[in-house]
């Protein structure tokens, strides 16, 4: 993957400081990074943390069986055909895609009971096709990238304690995401007719969802000497259509981690995660494209996802610093295709809390 290794070294530097512990904070007290939404706080407590996400996409699946681009482009029909200038199969294939996330969150509890919990991210999305000719056949006309940058949607929640001991925790989730993410971002594609139009962009290629969408979930986690464990699940509904007359699927996340602790600054995790997205309903009429991305229903996935871990809790004047490394790749992905693949994802977290 691009990208990663100043991460990677970011980390290394960080987490030989776990031998140093003065006082205990024990470090798998949070789930590994990737979990959002994992913790609360007790009353008072502020909490700031900066996320970084770099993940990269390669090859095309149809549901869990790989498709070359001229299979694509010879056998899949292009939904838009019968639209002047659309030909009758897709033309258009995407190769890659990098998409890499800055996250911002802030945690504050105003009660023992509830923390409330704001997250923004800002994205970058680069995306390589390649072009075939003309309507037909397998000749290759070029190949060209897309790229969007910009702030993503923004999510309000509030976490709300059931249980509070030393050995478990249990707290439920309710949020909604705001559309503050553009959906007309635009680019220059290469047609299948050689030409170079700028035009708005498919659904992957947006920065946000246009509409506000209810989170819920719940979220326990529980430790032992030496382990933790957890487990969450957390679903996005999208309950209306957005200015461009679509609204994006929704989505379901349960994912559950073990950790082991190598010093109470510092342990290890495994974490698997389940997600399902559905289908888009609707379709903005502005993206008409022979391309796979531009089609509502090849949007739907379910992928399973396996992640190793690392988590550093700050000791003594570190106290309330935390660093964490998680790095996962695809198990198993069943997708409305053709439709790209995941490769793997990399995620690096600062959190400061007082």
């Amino acid at each position: 993957m691009k990208k990663t290794t100043w991460l990677v070294a970011t980390a290394a530097f960080f987490l030989p400081h776990a031998l140093l512990a003065d006082s205990v904070t024990r470090a798998d007290s949070h789930a590994p990074i990737g979990v959002m939404a994992d913790h609360f706080h007790k009353k008072g407590e502020w909490m700031f943390s900066y996320r970084f996400m770099s993940m990269a996409m390669q090859g095309n699946l149809d549901g869990n069986d790989s498709i070359d681009a001229d299979t694509i482009v010879t056998t899949i029909p292009n939904r838009f055909f019968g639209v002047p200038g659309q030909p009758p199969t897709l033309r258009v294939v995407p190769l890659d895609m990098d998409m890499d996330m800055h996250m911002l969150g802030m945690m504050y509890a105003p009660t023992d009971k509830v923390t409330l919990m704001l997250m923004g991210n800002y994205l970058r999305k680069d995306m390589r096709h390649v072009t075939y000719m003309g309507g037909a056949g397998t000749t290759v006309l070029g190949n060209f990238t897309t790229s969007t940058s910009g702030w993503g949607d923004t999510t309000v929640s509030a976490l709300l304690s059931f249980h509070d001991s030393e050995a478990h925790k249990w707290h439920g989730i309710v949020g909604v995401s705001l559309p503050t993410g553009s959906t007309d971002e635009t680019d220059a594609i290469l047609t299948p007719m050689n030409m170079m139009p700028t035009v708005r962009l498919p659904y992957t290629m947006q920065l946000g969802s246009g509409s506000y969408d209810p989170i819920i979930g719940l979220s326990y986690s529980g430790f032992g000497s030496g382990l933790g464990w957890g487990t969450q699940w957390r679903s996005t509904f999208r309950l209306s259509d957005n200015d461009e007359d679509y609204r994006l699927g929704d989505e379901h996340r349960v994912t559950g981690w073990l950790s082991y602790l190598i010093a109470d600054s510092l342990s290890a995790s495994m974490r698997v995660e389940f997600l399902k997205r559905d289908n888009i309903d609707g379709i903005d009429p502005n993206i008409v494209a022979p391309v796979q991305t531009a089609d509502p229903d090849r949007q739907g996935a379910n992928r399973m996802d396996a992640g190793i871990g690392l988590n550093w809790a700050g000791q003594g004047d570190l106290q309330g610093f935390r660093v964490a490394l998680e790095y996962s790749l695809p198990l198993y992905q069943d997708l409305d295709g053709p439709q790209m693949e995941t490769d793997a994802q990399l995620i690096l977290g600062v959190q400061k809390s007082f």
